[in-house]
């Protein structure tokens, strides 16, 4: 009987496994190989060419620019939003958890007609920021401008880092804090001594998530974008490229494309050293 629930264990398995992989295969595999595959149809000379126009530099940059700055952002406010909400008790404290997963809930495009709606030539703030501009002489502009994409980058990658350091704060406590606090120690020297070597590993990874999400972008800065090879990020330019409907421009989004699927693999192989390390010094 065991030797034969054995056997029937192992086939499941074997089954399980196999229709794993060719899930995997064709969902994930063929496809990238595919864009691959289509970035080099007009050759390897035309592939460096389609990367370096002006408008997929331009877009690089940008791409860059605000996936640099909503990392930054993200990650102070990241910790600090886990760190209150896992040592701390105060009134309204599940709301502001609550608030914090809104960019999980709601669709990226409204996000960015949100902040259309409030930065946009009919929108409340737009009278304060051309206040401003009257004020100091600047020309500063949100919507359809760098600061309308870096926003809507923010918004869109705001959980991910909290979301990882919360549930390692929750189970680490506050016991070691407390003691520290009961002989005397400042509440920084707590934080930088204690509560960091706690949670490094769960904040790369999160800072991983943040970064992988804000390079791939496309609905809410899609809202909020509108020059290309101005305000143009790497996913909108994959898509202009595509919608001009010739044949080079078609093969040029595959190459583009490829350069974010190069930048996707590195992520996935840096977030997966991660999981290894965390995992090793046994922290979950």
């Amino acid at each position: 009987m065991k030797k034969q629930e054995k056997k029937k264990r192992s086939k499941t398995e074997i089954l399980l496994i196999t229709l794993g992989v060719l899930f995997l295969i064709g969902m994930l595999v063929l496809p990238l190989l595919s864009v691959i595959a289509n970035s080099l149809k007009e050759g390897i000379g035309f592939y460096f060419q389609a990367l370096s126009s002006k408008y997929v530099i331009s877009a690089l940059g940008v791409t860059v620019l605000a996936t640099v700055i909503a990392v930054i952002v993200n990650t102070f406010f990241g910790i600090m939003a886990a760190w209150l909400l896992t040592k701390f008790s105060f009134r309204g404290k599940h709301v502001l958890a609550t608030m914090i997963d809104i960019p999980f809930s709601i669709s990226p495009v409204i996000a960015g007609l949100a902040f259309l709606m409030t930065f946009g030539r009919l929108g409340w703030a737009s009278k304060y920021v051309d206040a401003l501009n009257e004020a100091f002489g600047t020309d500063i502009r949100i919507v359809f401008a760098i600061p309308g994409v870096v926003l809507a980058t923010i918004f869109v990658t705001f959980p991910f880092v909290s979301r990882e350091i919360i549930p390692v704060l929750n189970a680490q406590g506050r016991e070691e804090e407390e003691a520290a606090t009961l002989m005397g120690a400042k509440g920084f020297y707590i934080f930088r001594k204690i509560t960091l070597p706690h949670m490094k590993w769960a904040l790369l990874y999160g800072i991983i998530l943040c970064t992988a999400r804000a390079l791939g972008e496309f609905g809410a800065v899609n809202a909020l974008s509108k020059t290309r090879g101005e305000t143009f990020t790497l996913p909108l330019e994959i898509d202009a490229l595509y919608l001009s409907g010739s044949s080079d421009s078609i093969t040029a989004a595959f190459a583009v494309s490829s350069l974010l699927v190069i930048i996707a693999v590195l992520v996935l192989i840096l977030r997966n050293f991660v999981e290894y390390k965390a995992e090793k010094k046994g922290v979950s």
